[in-house]
């Protein structure tokens, strides 16, 4: 695999780095290590991975799984491999134009070369290979018990099958023990600040929330000539842009065979309040029996994409029962949050050439949407600012409270074991900061929230100074720093 020269690389610090000691690690004792790199599609393993090795002096082979294909194929170009890096490994030359005839032929051969000195092994897409021979996991086990764990090889596994990586790892599987995950998310904010130099704290999250960190939205982004508004109107008119389209191969690759899942994706990525009314997905007119078969099938469908696709989060109030019914879910992809509110609604708008409508609905709602959609994000970057702020330091969770009418509704809450340390009220509106009169009714709504008598009072607004009654407040500025900290 080769990294497109003219595609820049942004961020990934912590991944390269993560990986470099890995490698120093194996070179250091001479002992092998696996590796199970495992995030979303186009997040940028691939890229990151790639990085990684050509920023070392040591040997390396990258292959890559290939959908559908079967063993025999799947081999064949693992085979090929071996010798078409810029480092190759010493002794696989012998391989050129030979056909290995399985994985642990395959495995010997990085073993030969191992026994020469440090190397690093990727096996990208490495579910695919697996969906096609089974026993692969059990081959490399078996190898690497035998030999591979005692000589200088790094073995990376990299899938884009979340649930599938993570279970490499569990009881009762063949490299229970062996491996050592590594997850790579989307780029952060401080990340996408390196791809839009020229941006404000304001500006950069605004993108986060439009393009979810993927690198090939961000990217394109930079890219374009004007900033996020202009971006959405020029990608709203080409039904193949990457805004438009990344999500629908995401979601067409996550749910291949299950619709119900991404119904209920929908109807959740869709709704503003957060709580869908999933009874809404059951067509009228069925009998007891189908509904019920509905009902089951959505609950299944819930478990999927909270637990196995981790695509959905639920969420409850500080404070309340882990078991308690008083709960929301939230798309946890800022990118597919948006692209459930203003793409999926108006893909029909789009593939007839009428951008402009698709658009206008973005406008018009762009504004308050956004106030709605940055609130975990605040939260999150209250989370690590806490780490650093002796006023926060016995922080241990950001969220937020509610009650169960929804009448009234905290929007950060920051608890330690024993009290909640914070209330604050986020007000994302454009030039505007939060008002003495919005303090005061925080400090209302702070009588209802469980053990706060002591608490601290925080208003956040993207370049807001301080508020009368407002003990902290933070900025778009402040919460970037979060990040890069």
């Amino acid at each position: 695999m080769t990294t497109n020269p003219r595609v820049p690389f942004y961020g990934r610090a912590d991944v390269v780095a993560a990986l470099t000691q890995h490698l120093d690690a194996v070179r250091t004792h001479g002992q092998g290590r696996i590796v199970a790199m495992r995030g979303r599609r186009q997040v940028g393993k691939s890229t990151a991975v790639d990085t990684f090795v050509r920023s070392t002096d040591v040997p390396y082979v990258f292959a890559a799984g290939t959908l559908g294909a079967p063993t025999r194929t799947q081999v064949a170009d693992a085979t090929e491999a071996l010798t078409s890096s810029t480092r190759p490994l010493p002794g696989t030359e012998v391989t050129q134009g030979l056909s290995l005839q399985s994985w642990r032929d395959w495995f010997r051969a990085i073993e030969v070369a191992a026994r020469q000195g440090p190397a690093v092994v990727v096996l990208d897409e490495f579910p695919w290979a697996v969906a096609a021979d089974a026993s692969l996991e059990g081959t490399l086990q078996n190898v690497w018990d035998q030999t591979l764990e005692h000589l200088p090889v790094l073995v990376v596994l990299v899938g884009s099958d979340v649930a599938m990586m993570d279970r490499l790892s569990e009881y009762g599987r063949a490299l229970y023990g062996r491996v050592r995950p590594l997850v790579v998310d989307p780029l952060n904010p401080a990340e996408i600040a390196q791809a839009l130099p020229d941006a404000t704290p304001t500006e950069i999250f605004d993108a986060y929330l439009v393009t979810g960190g993927y690198p090939r939205l961000v990217t394109d982004l930079a890219r374009s000539d004007g900033g996020v508004s202009q971006y959405v109107a020029d990608s709203f008119a080409d039904l193949y842009s990457p805004l438009v389209s990344t999500a629908r191969f995401t979601l067409d690759a996550e749910f291949p065979d299950s619709p119900a899942a991404a119904r209920v994706l929908s109807a959740i990525g869709a709704n503003e309040s957060t709580a869908p009314r999933f009874n809404d997905l059951i067509p009228a007119g069925l009998e007891d029996a189908e509904v019920t078969r509905y009902q089951t099938a959505t609950t299944r469908a819930l478990r999927v994409l909270t637990d196995d696709k981790r695509l959905v989060t639920t969420e409850k109030p500080v404070w309340a029962p882990e078991k308690g019914r008083l709960r929301r879910y939230r798309v946890t992809d800022p990118y597919l949050r948006f692209w459930f509110r203003y793409v999926d609604p108006s893909l029909e708008l789009i593939s007839r050439g009428r951008a402009d409508h698709a658009f206008g609905r973005f406008e018009r709602d762009w504004s308050s949407w956004r106030g709605r959609s940055i609130e975990p994000v605040v939260r999150e970057s209250l989370a690590r600012l806490a780490f650093d702020d002796p006023r926060l330091e016995s922080v241990e969770d950001v969220g937020a409270w509610w009650t169960r009418d929804g009448q009234t509704e905290v929007d950060i809450a920051a608890v330690s074991r024993e009290r909640t340390v914070l209330l604050g009220t986020i007000k994302w509106r454009p030039g505007g900061a939060v008002s003495r009169r919005e303090v005061e009714h925080l400090r209302t709504a702070a009588g209802k929230v469980p053990r706060s008598a002591a608490a601290l009072f925080a208003a956040v607004s993207p370049d807001g100074g301080p508020v009368e009654g407002a003990d902290l407040t933070y900025r778009a500025a402040d919460l970037l720093a979060g990040w890069r900290a």
